[in-house]
């Protein structure tokens, strides 16, 4: 069996793998710190629920985001499983070719999702990522990536404007009724949904004009539920980014 695991500045994303199928998978709100005997019990828990024996992991691939956890996670790995973790390192470890300035600066996560995207549904693709940042990943009819957008997330948008003003309430990214809100909390909640979907239909048309070609649009990540109604066309695909890290480990060989 694989784990996979997708460590983003918001949630850790946990995966099972026997073979091509994903057998369970789960979440964790990222913390500050890895603390290993917290997730060893919240890992073992998860296992139990399945009746899957840790001996029988014999993988582990890693996408990591937050640069300061991934050297516990890679002892964690160690001490539980007994296995050095592989981990997606863009433009070195994997066979995407990226076409931006400095390859090593695109997040790990983009790349992964670029290749289970091209697998899953071929090119051209923009793969639209709602996480804590939402992100926009183009790739072209071979496979290339091309390079993105990045824009704040919807929840950091609702906690920013809660910081900053002190009479606005924080509110949970839900979709509304109708654009124009009756109190405050549903005027923000109106704002931060029709502002995102505005936001996401724009950024779409006008990738579409610079790369001259209509592509699928594949949605993933956390809100991605909530705006698909309005993004015509687009396939919802949750569990884009652990299937990309399942080819991953495959693909180099492991």
């Amino acid at each position: 069996m694989l784990l996979v695991i997708d460590i983003g500045n918001t949630n850790i994303v946990f995966g099972v793998y026997r073979k091509k199928r994903l057998i369970h998978s789960w979440r964790k709100v990222t913390g500050k710190k890895v603390i290993l005997g917290t997730y060893t019990r919240d890992v073992l828990r998860e296992f139990d629920l399945k009746k899957i024996r840790k001996e029988e992991i014999c993988g582990i691939e890693i996408s990591c985001v937050v640069p300061s956890l991934l050297p516990a996670f890679k002892r964690f790995c160690s001490y539980l499983f007994l296995i050095n973790p592989s981990v997606v390192i863009p433009g070195k470890n994997t066979d995407v070719r990226i076409l931006c300035d400095n390859p090593s600066e695109v997040g790990a996560d983009r790349i992964v999702n670029a290749v289970a995207g091209y697998s899953k549904y071929g090119g051209p693709l923009i793969i639209i990522d709602f996480g804590t940042a939402t992100t926009f990943d183009v790739i072209n009819i071979k496979g290339e990536y091309m390079g993105g957008v990045i824009v704040p997330g919807m929840r950091i948008s609702a906690e920013a404007l809660f910081e900053r003003a002190e009479k606005l309430p924080l509110v949970k990214s839900l979709r509304p009724d109708k654009v124009v809100g009756k109190n405050t909390a549903e005027s923000i909640r109106a704002g931060l949904f029709f502002g995102t979907i505005g936001q996401i239909k724009e950024i779409i048309s006008r990738i579409k004009k610079e790369i001259k070609i209509s592509p699928k649009i594949i949605l993933t990540g956390g809100h991605a539920e909530l705006v698909k109604k309005e993004i015509k066309g687009a396939v919802i695909d949750p569990y884009l980014t652990l299937e990309g890290l399942r080819l991953i480990y495959e693909k180099t060989g492991h």
